[in-house]
């Protein structure tokens, strides 16, 4: 049982944190006070839902970074006004299952997914032999709860693809992709690829980017011939593309919602990172190459909240049940990649969105697990303005109208911008919240999910 007293000191540095300097403050704090959800998570052991919600690559630099430049250095973020914070560790595993201490996203979400560590690259399946592990998804699925999974990336990368699907590679992301998955090809006797696996796993509501993996063609098994797409079709999915079509989709059938050929497109832009620095900038808030037909991540976290409730409230004997659902800001890790400030702080801010929804949800329904964590930490430093940094940085004008410096260096200008190795933050609320304290590691999360659900 955890010490009341660092919840209490928990809770006395968020009252605190509320500044008058265009602060976010969680919308749920007004609606069930944090001394409250403090108590409710310490007390009350059973959750009926699980929101869970990841920031890609969102380590504590990245967080800072979106707060310093969008609320301010005395600012607090939604995800900042969580009663309970704590830490847990990433790494993944080689093939002996000795330490790989820089993670990927693929082996990273296998651990929090699984509950058990594996090989950069693989999705939801042993180090060693290579065998499929049962997923939180799959086992609130076969628990009768309603499941969901919504990501700014392609439903096939690895943060979706570890919960729906198990893959030699994270590459095997559709029919056309599976050279480094031999034994999961449907003609081996395997499941196929991670999109055919998605479609074949009538999860109730999956929304993302990604439509050119299932616009390819099966190649083997009964549905050879056909798309990914047609697949779902046949298999009863409604299929959305944009936000009005996800507006228009209803409980009762599986909703599968596809919003761009690839990643959804950033929120953000500006000038990316260069060697020597950039000229001071601010951030444009808009995107000329999004379309405007786009749902944004938030509007994307309503609709599915609003499906997989209605689902749960409509006859059947798993009514009344709950509902299991995963959120992935996909996009703070590729921009960090790409050493783009702005990229990364707008999906940063977009995911915070999603964060104060859910917590907003939460304040109505307090038998729900909010969590809000990243997979990995990432390459992004603030540092001083007077520093001459070997590799990459911009320098940003904020909202406070204060200069600030941002370096990528984790890898030689011109590559792609590394994970790091460090821990990173885990927050949480509701039902078995306070089982996030202290420093943990990320396979515990999936235990967490299991024993809020009562998952068997």
């Amino acid at each position: 049982m955890p010490d009341l007293r660092l919840s209490r000191r928990h809770l006395a540095w968020g009252a605190a944190a509320v500044l008058a300097v265009g602060v976010a403050v969680p919308g749920a704090a007004s609606a069930f006070g944090q001394a409250d959800q403090a108590r409710h998570a310490i007390k009350d052991g059973q959750a009926k839902n699980v929101i869970m919600l990841l920031g890609d690559g969102m380590g504590d630099s990245e967080i800072t970074l979106a707060r310093n430049y969008s609320v301010g250095a005395a600012g607090r973020l939604n995800m900042d006004g969580f009663p309970l914070t704590g830490a847990y560790t990433t790494y993944a595993v080689d093939k002996d299952k000795r330490p790989d201490y820089v993670t990927d996203s693929a082996a990273s979400g296998t651990g929090w997914a699984t509950g058990q560590k594996t090989v950069n690259g693989r999705i939801s399946k042993t180090p060693d032999t290579d065998k499929a592990l049962p997923t939180i998804l799959e086992l609130a699925r076969k628990n009768g709860y309603a499941t969901g999974s919504v990501t700014t990336a392609e439903l096939t990368d690895a943060t979706p693809a570890v919960l729906q699907a198990h893959a030699t590679d994270r590459s095997c992301q559709g029919p056309a992709d599976m050279a480094k998955c031999p034994t999961d090809t449907i003609a081996a006797g395997g499941p196929g690829s991670i999109a055919e696996q998605s479609v074949a796993g009538r999860f109730d509501v999956l929304l993302g980017g990604g439509k050119a993996r299932f616009d390819q063609t099966i190649t083997q098994g009964p549905f050879a011939g056909k798309t990914v797409l047609q697949q779902a079709r046949e298999s009863g999915y409604q299929i959305a593309t944009d936000a009005d079509s996800l507006k228009a989709a209803r409980a009762g059938k599986p909703v599968l919602g596809l919003f761009a050929p690839v990643n959804v497109p950033v929120e953000w832009t500006g000038k990316a990172a260069a060697v020597g620095g950039t000229e001071p900038q601010r951030c444009v808030t808009s995107n000329p190459n999004r379309p405007g037909t786009t749902p944004t991540l938030v509007q994307q976290t309503a609709k599915a909240i609003e499906l997989l409730e209605a689902k749960q409230s409509g006859r059947g004997h798993d009514r009344g049940k709950g509902f299991f659902l995963q959120v992935e800001g996909a996009s703070i890790d590729k921009q960090d990649h790409a050493a783009d400030p702005c990229g990364q702080i707008g999906e940063t801010v977009a995911f915070d969105q999603a964060v104060k929804l859910a917590r907003e949800y939460a304040a109505k329904h307090p038998d729900t697990l909010v969590v809000t964590t990243a997979d990995h930490a990432h390459t992004s430093q603030i540092v001083p303005l007077d520093a001459t940094p070997p590799g990459l940085s911009s320098t940003l004008i904020t909202n406070e109208g204060v200069q600030l410096k941002v370096n990528y260096s984790t890898n030689t200008p011109g590559k792609s911008q590394e994970h790091t190795g460090t821990e990173v933050r885990i927050a949480a609320q509701g039902p078995q919240a306070f089982r996030v304290l202290g420093v943990t590691d990320q396979t515990e999360l999936f235990n967490t999910f299991r024993a809020a659900l009562r998952l068997r």
